[in-house]
């Protein structure tokens, strides 16, 4: 083994044009020769449509290779698989596949099934590779690993691939692969080489699609998500990813604390196997600066490696960055260790041989990318039979847990404020593979009714741990590096439960009920609504309560169908109406085009015939800018995901554009969570005034500066909306200046503060947190809300509000409620909270500024607080 790698380190040329595989001869192309270089090599790099053209090539000529396309990428890209076994095992795929279905699914395998599939069954690792794609080196590694795989007569190796079948996800992002791809080699040559790419590099999220795991927004991590969830059911998943260049080299399982409880050990345990074999093998290949037990903790169920609570042994392994494919120099001073597990860069038990530094360059990425996976190989061979037993084991413990342990069943009530957030819920724990089933009858247990057609989600089934992890209320696990000392902070966020975030009403019991196990059935998905367009006119009234419904209204206005709300509470026939409802009128023009609209509808529109309702205002499509800078504006392309979702036509403005453009097509001008330097200035200014210059070319970063500024109050003061929530909105605050006219100006200072560092300076700390707040009520943003909710936030801005002068004005629409301010997750000193604004409305003359204290949106997970910010873009 040692050996191979050693001719990869070398980068020797050595390999012809065809090598014997196996028993076979076939023309096996060689990386080098295909590609016009070696991958690794300083300063080139392979896009992904050459990548995934060599793969094809190689599973055509190589019968250990097999290639499968899994699904397509948000921007069309298709994206493929690549199987590296025995060719026994590559001809024998299906039926090694459904013994991995039978350990993952079933508690019922007699002892001699269990025999047989130990012996028959192989071993099935699930690489993914590059999903964040300036970290570029485990896809570029990966024709070498595939190459490796295909040809090699080494003895070991090929022993090896008779138990294993290695699962390679070349580019988990193919659109963000070809655009850094892209961005390098344009920028070669000049000063600005390996610099910052200046958007996200994806269609919408970028970095964040390794947060999309649980809620599975993403095209491409759906197709990923299926490869382990609900179709080939691996043993092993390892998600490959770079880090910083000034700390260790390699980061390899297990993980640090925290770790989610709600795992089996049996799990954990395995990865400290894995990963004490990673270390072991990459020193006997001469690698150093190899770490584990450190920097990451698996906690939150985000990323990939959210089959660990699918009872997949997960993992994670992190190589140090170049700048893209430009080598580094890494003085010895320079290098850092990084608290967690490792305080300082010297040797210790969790990294016993570091790297001494110099030059660090992707040849050396492509190394210990090759080793690292030939040594996941090499474990899994020689744990074959214990690794498929443990599969099927953790099935059996985890069934055995929901009937023995609490709770039992989750129970969804049908009736909910938000229908369409209970049918998008469950849809979405279909998709994990978690079986949902309905009530036949009305049961009764303990005084508690539950109602018939109530969906029921027993924790006696395999994926019981997940299931658990999403429905339940997060409690932080809280660890120290010393008793009574430092806490070790969470690596990201501290909630993510389904119901919560999505507004949807659920509750637990606790133990076994005959009644409800012998009174249920499997539900069937996709679901299917019993509806079907009228084909006479007809009034359809969606309910304002329903997210679903804006995004029909929307979608009509979008379509030129005339869409109107209700202005007060109605009442037609028998027919309780709300504020806000949308009222659509069905008519030979619209009906085409409606029920293309209408099609995946999943809440019935109620129906009045001959009949149009008193009290509506006939609605007009918002003219929507929103504001994204060049700085991997994450939380922007999340909006854009979710305009798009909702189908909300829109314009991206830079911040250099609002002092070029006109801002007169606009009605609404959304600033999703970004800092006001980099707004202002195209610079990453700290609380403490210190000023940093970013990496990118600074063509791609200038700011609004003073007069975008003035440009926008003015949109505001003469009737625009300006909606800001996070960073953004201390643009606002503060003494501002108008630009009437070109002799005439005009100071004033909104009503409105962020308080949140006064209380920072108190203790209070929030990571990623769900609060509880009280809405005010028949208030036109919180149309369709109740009288609470829950928002998510990591603890800034926090208002606080002012009586205010002249044409100024404001309202509290949200504030923190005295006590039970934590509604899931993890936060210091929240009562410093007490009372205190979450969501401001203000204006200057004619318009309105809409404040959040909050995302609204945050990752696309947040779904229950959507209606905050669709109703503030049809404002008036």
């Amino acid at each position: 083994m040692s050996k191979i790698c050693a001719v990869l380190l070398l980068f020797v040329s050595l390999f012809v044009s065809s090598v014997k595989a196996g028993n076979e001869t076939d023309t096996i192309p060689v990386p080098k020769s295909f590609f016009g270089f070696q991958p690794g090599t300083d300063r080139m790099l392979l896009n992904y449509e050459s990548l995934i053209d060599y793969m094809q090539q190689l599973a055509e000529a190589s019968s250990r290779v097999k290639m499968l396309e899994i699904g397509e990428s948000p921007m069309g890209k298709k994206m493929h698989m690549l199987l590296f076994s025995s060719p026994e095992n590559i001809q024998n795929i299906q039926y090694l596949k459904e013994i991995n279905k039978e350990l993952a699914l079933n508690p019922n395998l007699t002892d001699a099934q269990l025999k047989a599939y130990s012996n028959e069954g192989k071993v099935f690792i699930l690489a993914t590779l590059s999903m964040h794609s300036s970290e570029v080196g485990p896809s570029q590694a990966a024709p070498l690993v595939a190459y490796e795989l295909a040809t090699s007569d080494d003895s070991a190796l090929v022993k090896q691939l008779k138990d294993v079948v290695y699962m390679m996800v070349p580019s988990s992002n193919p659109d963000g692969m070809d655009m850094i791809v892209e961005h390098y080699m344009q920028s070669k040559d000049t000063k600005y080489e390996g610099g910052s790419f200046p958007k996200v590099y994806h269609k919408y999220v970028g970095h964040d699609n390794n947060r999309d795991f649980v809620t599975l927004t993403q095209k491409d991590n759906k197709a990923i998500a299926r490869v382990y969830n609900t179709e080939w059911y691996p043993q092993i998943l390892v998600d490959k990813h770079q880090m910083g260049a000034t700390g260790p080299r390699y980061f390899v399982p297990p993980m640090h604390d925290p770790i989610a409880e709600n795992v089996d050990e049996k799990v954990w345990n395995w990865t400290w196997i894995f990963g004490s074999n990673m270390a072991k093998d990459m020193a006997a290949d001469s690698l150093t600066g190899v770490t584990q037990n450190s920097i990451f903790d698996d906690y939150w169920p985000g990323s990939t490696e959210t089959g660990i609570w699918k009872n997949i042994i997960s993992m994670l392994t992190e190589c140090a960055s170049v700048q893209l494919a430009k080598p580094v120099y890494v003085e010895k001073s320079e290098l850092r260790g990084g608290g967690s597990g490792l305080a300082e860069y010297k040797k210790s038990i969790n990294m016993p041989a570091p790297w001494k530094g110099g030059w660090w360059r992707l040849s050396d990425i492509v190394a210990y990318e090759v080793s690292s996976s030939l040594s996941l190989i090499k474990t899994a061979s020689f744990h074959k039979k214990d690794i498929l037993l443990n599969r099927n084991a953790l099935c059996v413990g985890e069934v055995k847990k929901g009937k023995t342990e609490a709770p039992a069943y989750f129970v969804v009530p049908a009736k909910q404020h938000d229908e369409s957030e209970l049918i998008a819920m469950l849809g979405l724990l279909n998709e994990h593979g978690v079986d949902v089933y309905k009530t036949l009858d009305e049961l009764s247990f303990k005084g508690r009714i539950i109602e018939k057609g109530d969906y029921i989600i027993p924790l006696a089934q395999p994926y019981r741990a997940f299931v658990k992890e999403v429905m339940e209320k997060q409690k932080y696990p809280e660890r120290y590096y010393t008793p009574g000392g430092e806490l070790m902070r969470p690596y990201d966020i501290t909630s993510w439960s389904l119901p919560l975030h999505q507004g949807v009403s659920s509750y637990q019991i606790d133990e076994i009920v005959d009644v409800i196990d012998q009174n249920i059935n499997k539900v069937d998905f996709p679901f299917e609504l019993n509806w079907e367009l009228p084909e006479e006119n007809t009034t359809l009234i969606f309910s304002v309560d329903n997210n679903e419904s804006f995004r029909v209204a929307f979608a009509a206005l979008k379509n030129d169908i005339e869409v109107s709300r209700l202005s007060k509470d109605s009442v037609v026939g028998e027919m309780a109406l709300k504020t806000g409802d949308f009222v659509v009128e069905l008519n030979q023009k619209n009906a085409d085009k409606l029920k293309e609209i209408l099609e995946k509808l999943s809440v019935k529109p109620v129906e009045i015939s001959g009949v149009i309702p008193s009290n509506i205002k006939e609605l007009k499509l918002p003219g929507v800018a929103l504001v994204e800078t060049a700085f991997h504006d994450m939380d922007a392309g999340w909006t854009r995901f979710l305009f798009d979702t909702y189908h909300i036509p829109f314009t991206v403005l830079k911040p250099e554009d609002i002092k070029s453009k006109e801002l007169d097509d606009f009605d609404v001008i959304v600033f999703p969570d970004t800092k006001k330097s980099l707004l202002l200035d195209g610079k990453n200014k700290s609380r403490d005034g210190k000023t940093s210059i970013p990496n990118y070319d600074p063509r791609y970063i200038k700011g609004m500066e003073k007069e975008g500024l003035q440009k926008l109050l003015k949109f505001e003061n003469e009737g625009g909306t300006i909606v800001s929530w996070g960073e953004s909105a201390e643009l606002f605050f503060g003494v501002q200046t108008i630009k009437i006219s070109e002799k005439e100006k005009e100071e004033f200072e909104l009503p409105v503060e962020d308080v949140s560092p006064a209380i920072k300076g108190k203790g209070f700390y929030a990571p990623g947190t769900l609060f509880n707040v009280e809405l005010l009520e028949n208030h036109p943003l919180t149309l369709g809300m109740g009288k609470t909710t829950r928002v998510f936030s990591g603890g800034k801005p926090v208002f606080g509000t002012s009586i205010p002068y002249f044409d100024l004005d404001r309202r509290v629409i949200a504030s923190y409620p005295e006590e039970d301010i934590v509604a899931s997750g993890y936060a210091e000193k929240e009562e410093l909270l007490k009372g205190k604004p979450a969501m401001v409305w203000a204006k200057k003359g004619k318009g309105n500024f809409v404040f959040y204290g909050f995302n609204p949106q945050f990752r696309a997970s947040t779904s229950g607080t959507y209606k905050l910010l669709f109703n503030a873009l049809l404002l008036d």
